[in-house]
């Protein structure tokens, strides 16, 4: 073998090495390239040793490098995305994505099937915890970052699962009957965005139907929309074993499913040979299929000169550092009656710990599917507790005997929990959680819930009980000194919510009506997204519904007032603008802190219905106690676009918007005009 062809010289273009080995491959060696062909290894291609291909590597996230697909290794366990998403920090996401990508390249796989973009429809939903929000333009400010990231480390990123995957039940089987304009402006746009913006390396179809037609086969939304709009030139791949239900070779050939995994249902080579035969697959299509492959093998190093890869590393310290770093700004402080957090460490004498989730580790094989990440070591609650306390404040069991209780109460990645294969069967907390929360509460009118959950939960049982509840997610493998820091006050929490805590189910959208036509689905397994855009808070606005906590709220331990709004400009021309928005911010408390600062827009002369108001921009800023800094928050005009079905495209009407800013969906503070000509 002559190892200087010109596919394995870097110094080459990508197309021309790809081209040039695309030359050499005969007919079956291409169709050996679309699927995996290896039944002991589920994560892997199978190698084309005669022109030194080797096996193309996979793992699963987006918690990190899963224990199952990295050949049973430790790594580094990230807080769940829904958590990394309440951060609003996207210089963060950035961060975490590209540690995920060095931990990913020190065990030799090649693509991260990382990050989960799919939209909060339902609370119920099993992955939750796994995808980043109930709004689309939040879900793009944080998988962009992300994604980024993973690929700086010369690791591809892999969006999932495309698209409206929005509820584990009858995943691969039920329908999402979605019309065109809710499709584009709720459940594609995130997509979108991260393809235009941040260039990912590989898309996931995902296991249900669209509109009566399977992901994997939909040519509208893969080769049609994806491709031939959007420019996409590299891998679209299955999601595991999806090609085993009612899909054809011709279907997904057709869409331009180029990678089928983990091993082949539908192009299997005596099937691709039949529709190649048949007129099907034409060298034209098979090349273009393989291409997209090639592309991504040579752009991770898969093919070429390893020594010029980034080093991997995994398990380190700084990793570990941003683990807890993810998990402290994640972290959600929805009630402090009395400001009882933070804790005085020099006025407590006694604290109970107490609840299912104190002990309990949530990493390992499979914990909550096919995210489960199997860390080194994980600070329980407990352990983050004791550290915190050794030799300053003793950690009794008996709340009546304590100065304050907390109970570490929650889900877990079980079953009824919050975990892939299922949903869960219940917005309520388990009924003896509910009994542990109120009759310590009556022992001790200081008792605190730290809520461990990656998804909404309902409170009216108990909720008045207690004086405070923080919302501390799956906060990864340091989880438990990120929430002894935040509850000391060694940190000032400063996450906000991703997603709208309703107060009872029926309060969302696709449980209001109460019929199983909109949630799990009809007899014939059709979901009917009746709810149209009306997602998330934009619903809870429409109806005019009352949430137990909104989309974008959270505490701090100090106060923060927003002065002088001003925009830069009074008008905008062109959806290729952007304005800035800019205000003073205050802390007007005695603590340093770090505020979120939310900016939406609402269109005041409509053609058609749109929302009270859309999220289109925010920025974080950390001041100390008296300090003000303006605050510049850049705007762009496609943001404040909607989805015609006529023109099938983005527009922005001519008219005037309304410019909110304001500390969550509910708590609008200060306002300003804009005009669109």
């Amino acid at each position: 073998m002559n190892d200087n062809l010109p596919y394995l010289d870097e110094n080459l273009g990508i197309e021309e090495r790809v081209s040039d080995l695309l030359s050499r491959l005969t007919t079956k060696e291409k169709y050996i390239l679309l699927a995996s062909h290896d039944r002991r290894r589920i994560y892997t291609t199978k190698p084309i040793k005669r022109l030194h291909i080797p096996s193309f590597k996979m793992t699963d996230g987006p918690l990190g490098v899963s224990y199952h697909s990295s050949g049973l290794k430790k790594n580094t366990r990230f807080p769940a995305p829904i958590s990394l998403a309440a951060t609003w920090n996207k210089k963060l996401a950035g961060e975490v994505g590209a540690a995920m990508g060095e931990e990913v390249r020190a065990i030799g796989r090649h693509m991260l099937l990382a990050p989960a973009m799919n939209i909060h429809r339902t609370p119920l939903c099993g992955r939750t915890f796994e995808y980043f929000s109930e709004d689309p333009y939040l879900t793009k400010e944080i998988a962009i970052p992300v994604v980024k990231g993973i690929q700086s480390q010369g690791i591809g990123g892999c969006l999932k699962h495309y698209v409206a995957n929005n509820q584990e039940t009858n995943r691969a089987t039920c329908s999402a009957e979605i019309d065109e304009r809710t499709l584009h402006e709720i459940y594609i746009r995130a997509f979108r965005a991260v393809v235009k913006e941040a260039d990912p390396w590989a898309i996931m179809a995902a296991y249900n139907k669209v509109n009566g037609v399977y992901a994997c086969e939909n040519k509208d939304l893969i080769r049609d929309l994806l491709m031939d709009m959007w420019g996409f030139k590299v891998i679209v791949m299955t999601d595991w074993f999806s090609t085993r239900k009612d899909q054809t070779t011709e279907g997904c050939i057709n869409a331009g499913l180029s990678l089928e995994m983990p091993w082949p249902f539908k192009y299997k080579v005596k099937l691709l040979k039949k529709a190649c035969n048949e007129g099907i697959l034409t060298d034209k299509t098979l090349n273009d299929l393989v291409r997209k492959n090639l592309r991504v093998m040579m752009l991770t190093g898969a093919i070429g000169d390893a020594k010029a890869l980034p080093r991997g590393s995994r398990n380190t310290a700084q990793h570990h550092d941003l683990a807890r770093r993810a998990a402290e700004e994640g972290m959600v402080l929805l009630k402090n009656n009395g400001n009882l957090l933070p804790l005085d460490m020099e006025t407590i004498d006694r604290i109970a710990l107490l609840g299912p989730n104190l002990k309990k580790k949530f990493g390992g094989f499979l914990k909550g599917g096919s995210s489960g990440v199997k860390p080194p070591f994980e600070i329980t609650p407990l352990a983050g507790m004791k550290e915190k306390c050794k030799g300053k404040i003793k950690i009794v069991t008996d709340a009546s005997q304590a100065d304050l209780a907390i109970i570490f109460a929650g889900l877990d990645n079980g079953k009824g929990g919050d975990s892939e294969f299922e949903d869960r069967t219940s917005l309520d907390l388990p009924a003896d959680q509910i009994a542990l929360i109120n009759r310590t509460a009556a022992t001790n009118p200081n008792t605190i819930v730290v809520l461990i959950a990656g998804s909404p939960i309902a409170m009216d049982d108990w909720l008045e009980a207690v004086p405070v509840v923080l919302e501390a997610w799956y906060s990864g493998m340091e989880g438990g000194r990120a929430i002894a820091n935040v509850l000391f006050g060694d940190v000032n929490p400063s996450g906000r919510l991703p997603l709208t805590f309703p107060k009872k189910l029926t309060d969302s959208p696709a449980h209001s009506s109460g019929s199983s036509r909109t949630y799990p689905g009809d007899e014939e397994k059709k979901v009917h997204y009746d709810e149209g855009i009306f997602v998330g808070y934009r619903w809870f606005d429409k109806e005019k519904i009352d949430p137990l906590f909104p989309f974008g709220f959270g505490m701090s331990y100090t106060t923060f007032e927003y002065r002088s709004i001003h925009l830069n400009k009074e008008s905008i021309t062109h959806t290729d603008d952007a304005f800035i928005v800019e205000l003073d911010v205050m802390n007007a408390g005695e603590s340093s802190g770090t505020e979120v600062v939310q900016v939406y827009s609402r269109d005041i002369q409509v053609s058609v219905e749109r929302p009270q108001k859309e999220l289109v921009g925010f920025g974080k800023i950390r001041l100390k106690a008296g300090e003000k800094r303006t605050v510049s928050i850049t705007v762009r005009a496609e943001d404040l676009a909607f989805y015609d079905i006529h023109k099938h495209e983005w527009v922005v009407e001519p008219g005037d918007f309304e410019i909110l800013v304001g500390r969550s969906a509910q708590d609008i503070l200060t306002k300003a005009m804009l005009s669109y000509a």
